[in-house]
């Protein structure tokens, strides 16, 4: 187990009615102005919205609102957010929404207190020392930005979805009420799904060594979102089913599940398949960045399983219960006798690999990149966003290249 830290400040208020105990919550930081972020109509058709805001008059706190945030959001609002912070003199900033409000909230949190553009710290100009408070109230489970440090935005005019992570990302209270997420489409249920099961992945597939003790973790998770999955495309008002996937998808990227398999002195995880996912929705915005996961992540995963098989070896037993045959033990009668262990071990990890694409499609996923409407035309464009957020070298599991990239990319469409 290498050396790590592990940092995880955010106050988490899980549970039926939650979202009414918002300005109470808020209330006990001490707080007193807060700029409320949200999206694009669907807390405000639901109510949630409404009930956020009445929580905070009831409490005493005073609020000033922002709405339109998009999927794959973009600096241009969280500039607006700044400006409007300042102007209003919050004490910090509420998301009501899913992983796209959360980042922005965390994004403008960042620039409030610096005096530059806020994209010197997506693009590696500048670092982040200071921050407002950040509160979540979370809407969709997916991308774990309520209890993580990361935080991932677009450029629409220079073409660039990039990240910042840092402790200070992390919000200081999650407002989690599994019953907010009753009425998501099931495309975005399945996008969250996936994206969830993907951070935990490029935990696992880190390149360093077994953790036991994160691996049961790890492919716990994996396996509650996994049997929760299916429950709640039949009934999409299970409630236990609903309150498994949002803890899965805090759980998944507050960083537990990568404790001991961070490189020495770097960051949990290899998070190749999440930078190749990012030029997707980069080139197009309208493309989900779990549908796009969906895709990346099983043809990351047959092309570099080689250098750490026995890491895929554990993930498909653990997750899957998938073992290769041995001949010594197993009746392989219809099957090649002369089967060597390398083959067989080979067997394990693409039907492991072929189970899990298998049940991202069961839920709505993509299969391809042609689904997404990504042709071979677009990958040079894909790459050369690639090479600027990632280098020219990139990968902890396996070190690639902008040619291994284009490899992947092309055995996905």
């Amino acid at each position: 187990m290498n050396d790590f830290n592990f940092y995880s400040p955010t106050r988490f208020v899980f549970g039926r009615g939650a979202c009414d105990r918002t300005g109470e919550t808020l209330a006990a930081q001490g707080w007193k102005r807060v700029l409320v972020v949200y999206g694009q109509g669907s807390v405000v058709r639901t109510g949630t919205l409404e009930r956020v805001l009445s929580s905070l008059d009831a409490a005493g706190i005073a609020h000033a609102e922002l709405g339109g945030v998009r999927p794959n959001p973009e600096v241009a609002l969280v500039r607006e957010g700044i400006a409007e912070a300042r102007s209003e003199s919050v004490d910090a900033v509420v998301a009501v929404g899913g992983g796209s409000v959360i980042d922005t909230a965390k994004a403008i949190a960042l620039g409030v207190p610096y005096e530059d553009d806020v994209w010197d710290f997506f693009c590696k100009r500048a670092t982040a020392t200071r921050a407002l408070p950040v509160a979540a109230v979370l809407t969709i489970p997916a991308s774990g930005s309520e209890a993580s440090d990361s935080c991932v935005i677009s450029n629409d005019e220079l073409g660039m979805k990039c990240g910042v992570n840092t402790d200070l990302n992390r919000p200081a209270v999650a407002i989690m009420d599994p019953e907010l997420t009753f009425t998501l489409p099931a495309y975005q249920t399945a996008a969250g799904i996936t994206d969830m099961i993907s951070h935990v992945m490029e935990r696992f597939f880190s390149g360093q060594p077994s953790v036991p003790v994160t691996d049961y973790i790890a492919c716990g998770l994996i396996r509650a979102a996994m049997e929760a999955a299916p429950r709640v495309m039949e009934d999409p008002r299970d409630y236990d089913a609903r309150a498994s996937l949002m803890w899965v998808g805090t759980l998944a990227h507050n960083g537990l599940a990568g404790c001991g398999l961070n490189v020495p002195g770097a960051r949990d995880g290899d998070w190749t398949c999440h930078g190749m996912e990012h030029e997707l929705s980069a080139l197009d915005t309208s493309i989900t960045h779990g549908a796009g996961l969906a895709v990346v992540f099983p043809a990351w995963m047959r092309y570099v399983w080689g250098e750490h098989p026995e890491r895929f070896l554990t993930f498909a037993e653990e997750v899957f219960g998938i073992e290769p045959v041995d001949p010594e033990v197993d009746d392989l009668s219809g099957i090649d006798e002369d089967i060597t262990p390398e083959r067989a071990a080979a067997d394990a990890v693409e039907a492991a690999i072929d189970e899990l694409q298998d049940f991202f499609v069961s839920l709505g996923m993509p299969r391809t990149l042609g689904e997404l409407g990504i042709t071979e035309g677009d990958i040079d464009r894909l790459l050369e966003g690639l090479k600027v957020t990632r280098g020219e070298r990139f990968g902890t599991f396996a070190t690639l290249t902008l040619e291994d990239a284009r490899a992947i990319y092309t055995s996905a469409l």
